[in-house]
């Protein structure tokens, strides 16, 4: 049976002569996203940054879009929300920095809080209820599910999830150091299948991809959170695993040349695995588009990361990871 094959065989594309305009083009995209975390900051998630998440289901003829639910949010002086469909036509999720006592006096005490008064002496008797009944996300989530009752339509409110700043903190050293321990066991395992002069490439390749794909995240003003950091663990694994094919390949043909045409059995091994690399890189993006397009926003996040985390990793295998082994051959020695 002949293999199917998108590239033809004795395709011979000079990948590896690219590899200066390939480095300059990565460093500048690097640097980009490195001038603008001081220029536009890194927006943290409520899973990281702590805060308050409200699902919201609005029910009969209600005429709910997510501008005027932001314009009623803050109206009750809760800046910064964001407001997301959700599922049904009908469901949102409202978002949220922390919740504050100043925060529910002012929203109580604002004119253009759309809340009755039968509604604001309701919620000062539940404030003065019971301490633990009394806490300011009950508080402010009954604030403004009164709000936007009054103002757009009855609702209900499906789930409430609010994260500390104490856990977002916790959340987000652990997602750094999953990111750390899984790029440290890549070095240990490439290093033991290949040889020591293998895994610093696809260290760099790893780093390349994170960096490249958190970065454009950065510029575009993009959250990151726990979805982001999923989409990044799977990144690091999708780019290993295209890399660990095309170092399987260089390794083989390494033993059928020698070191001075180390170049040309570099460009031979990217040329071979060129189909399977396509195949796989486009059967994946088309899963992942589907979720881009028809997932929803709440899936958006992890959709987004995976569609650039797949086109960076795809390039780093071919002009990262194996020019990095080019310049250790040929800096260090032949390969063991």
């Amino acid at each position: 049976m002949v293999p199917f094959e998108l590239v033809p065989a004795g395709t011979n594309i000079d990948f590896i002569g690219k590899r200066r305009i390939a480095a300059a083009f990565s460093v500048g995209l690097l640097l980009a996203a490195a001038i603008a975390v001081p220029v536009r900051g890194v927006k943290l998630g409520i899973d990281f940054a702590g805060g308050t998440e409200v699902q919201v289901r609005f029910e009969g003829e209600a005429a709910a879009t997510e501008g005027r639910i932001r314009e009623v949010v803050a109206g009750c002086g809760v800046e910064d929300a964001s407001v997301v469909r959700f599922g049904d036509a009908d469901a949102f999720l409202i978002k949220f920095p922390a919740a504050s006592q100043e925060l529910v006096d002012g929203a109580l005490a604002s004119e253009t809080c759309p809340i009755g008064r039968a509604d604001r002496q309701a919620l000062e008797n539940f404030r003065s209820g019971k301490p633990e009944d009394a806490d300011v996300t009950g508080q402010i989530v009954n604030v403004l599910s009164h709000a936007l009752s009054n103002s757009v339509g009855p609702l209900e409110v499906d789930r409430v999830e609010f994260v500390g700043p104490r856990v977002g903190g916790e959340l987000r050293r652990d997602g750094i150091s999953s990111l750390l321990i899984a790029s440290l066991l890549i070095l240990i395992y490439v290093s033991f299948r290949f040889s020591v002069r293998f895994a610093p490439g696809a260290i760099v390749a790893l780093v390349h991809d994170v960096g490249i794909t958190a970065g454009i995240f950065v510029i575009l003003g993009l959250e990151f959170d726990l979805k982001v950091l999923a989409a990044l663990l799977a990144i690091i694994g999708y780019s290993l695993n295209d890399t660990i094919i095309i170092y399987d390949r260089i390794r083989e043909n390494m033993e059928l040349r020698t070191k001075h045409d180390l170049e040309d059995v570099l460009n031979r091994s990217v040329n071979q695995t060129l189909s399977r690399t396509v195949l796989t890189s486009g059967t994946t993006m088309a899963a992942v588009l589907a979720l881009l397009f028809v997932g929803g926003p709440v899936l958006r996040p992890f959709a987004l990361a995976m569609t650039i985390g797949i086109v960076v990793g795809t390039y780093s295998s071919i002009y990262i990871a194996a020019p990095t082994l080019l310049w250790l051959e040929n800096r260090f020695g032949s390969t063991s």
